[in-house]
């Protein structure tokens, strides 16, 4: 096309994980259908609030035990796509596994900046990790997990509660194809939504916070994964580990961007193994 960038080209293909995958409505449709079945079958709690905004609302799947551990994931989309409707397809596997489950909502771009959207996912995690979300159950531990930019998410909470917060706020956290660092994004289609400036991207980074000591960690990406999400992963592990972060890195053969999420709690399957296997003396 005339007067297109190469180099913006480029850097779109590499933050486009769909450009690796034939059949990404299938999966998208499967994130809404499994959670739909999820909301249909278990017994389960719409929208808990978990923070002073409307978008801050948990879909919380209690297990029988008011005690058992909580597992709450974040969802990606980019930051301006998805919900906490479509987030739910892991909840049947983590209640067989003895966990609470919870699908965290947060407001979406470009109604909300990208800071606005960080800390509100990180004050609703906050609140859940140290009781003060008002939930219907008292879980022994809280673990958390994200998938791209809800990976993002979480490693910002991640930080935050490495803060002026009571230690321990979170027994682990599994990030799967996680952003870490931001500023190639200004650069990419990403950004049209977005809006990010230089100082805006930094801040939102959690590359550049690091390195700290982080709770243990699950790491993982399908092999299938472009360059640029790669790289970011990589880098990520690096850094946890240089702040003494217990972290589990996994490149999940055969998977990739969107399929990887769906091996979450399923004990057959590389990932799912890695996270029951971490989280298994809460339980």
């Amino acid at each position: 096309m005339t007067g297109t960038d190469p180099a913006r080209t480029g850097l779109d293909r590499e933050y486009s994980p769909s450009s690796r995958v034939a059949d990404l409505d299938v999966h998208l449709a499967r994130y809404a259908a499994d959670s739909a079945r999820a909301r249909a079958d278990l017994p389960v709690r719409m929208g808990v609030p978990c923070g002073p905004l409307p978008e801050q609302r948990l879909d919380l799947f209690p297990a029988p035990d008011p005690r058992a551990p909580l597992f709450v994931f974040v969802h990606g989309g980019y930051w301006q796509e998805l919900s906490r409707s479509e987030a739910a397809f892991a909840a049947r596997d983590f209640l067989a596994a003895g966990f609470s489950f919870g699908a965290l909502g947060y407001g979406l771009a470009p109604r909300h900046r990208l800071r606005d959207i960080t800390a509100a996912v990180s004050d609703s995690l906050l609140r859940i990790g140290t009781g003060r979300a008002h939930l219907p159950m008292a879980p022994r531990a809280v673990h958390l997990g994200g998938h791209s930019a809800g990976a993002h998410l979480v490693a910002s909470a991640l930080l935050d509660a490495d803060g002026p917060h009571p230690s321990g706020t979170f027994a682990s956290a599994t990030l799967i194809s996680g952003l870490y660092d931001l500023e190639p994004l200004r650069h990419t289609y990403v950004n049209d939504a977005l809006g990010m400036d230089v100082d805006e991207a930094r801040e939102c980074s959690p590359l550049h916070r690091m390195p700290t000591r982080l709770p243990r960690l699950v790491v993982a990406l399908g092999e299938n994964e472009t360059d640029a999400f790669t790289a970011q992963h990589h880098r990520f592990v690096a850094a946890a580990r240089e702040g003494g972060t217990e972290v589990t890195d996994l490149v999940v053969p055969g998977r990739h961007h969107f399929d990887l999420p769906f091996d979450l709690a399923d004990p057959d399957t590389v990932l799912g193994a890695a996270v029951l296997g971490m989280t298994c003396d809460s339980r």
